[in-house]
């Protein structure tokens, strides 16, 4: 199952489309291309953490953990600074979220401005599923060893085979291009347009 359709069965893909005033198959588009480089942030951080999966659920935590999926989940509309402090964490730069929304516009069709404000929702939304699958939303719970984040992270970091029948399509989408990460191509496109 890929990420896109987790997010649809919990309500993600539709609260989005609401709030930005698309239908739901324009916000699948948009996400399917945009996840990728999400899902890649959280992995090149992932591999960047002294304490390597428990860094990473610890991140989670500090970024606002599963109460990120229930804000964008909320009726009310949604306060993406907390999407776009995900963004700048997993990113490190504006530029980077901006080429991110220009690489999915040319994939998905969607225009660029659409994208940039369904970036931080998406950002939001993914955050909050890891944190909810690492064992709750609350910073307090401990994680378990091997289940929640480390299974789910495990399958993006390509380590071991999962338990859960959802991250198979996580792994997936990582892999795109066949070099393993999406991101590492915007970056590179970010770091020639900068030079």
């Amino acid at each position: 199952m890929q990420i896109t359709d987790i997010l649809a069965q919990m309500g993600g893909l539709q609260s989005m489309a609401q709030e930005l005033g698309v239908s739901e198959s324009q916000a699948a588009n948009g996400a399917e291309a945009l996840a990728p480089a999400i899902l890649g942030g959280f992995k090149k951080q992932a591999q960047a953490q002294p304490a390597g999966l428990e860094g990473l659920g610890g991140m989670l935590e500090q970024l606002g953990g599963g109460n990120l999926l229930d804000e964008v989940l909320a009726p009310q509309p949604t306060n993406v600074n907390h999407g776009n402090d995900v963004l700048g964490q997993i990113f490190g730069s504006k530029d980077v979220s901006r080429a991110v929304a220009q690489n999915a516009a040319s994939q998905s069709g969607l225009d660029p401005s659409l994208l940039k404000k369904m970036l931080p929702m998406l950002a939001m939304l993914v955050t909050g599923y890891m944190a909810k699958q690492r064992g709750g939303g609350t910073a307090t719970q401990p994680s378990r060893r091997g289940g929640g984040l480390g299974g789910l992270l495990g399958s993006l970091l390509g380590g071991g085979r999962s338990r859960r029948q959802a991250e198979p399509g996580l792994a997936s989408m990582l892999d795109l291009d066949g070099d393993g990460n999406s991101l590492d191509d915007i970056l590179d496109i970010v770091g020639k347009v900068m030079r």
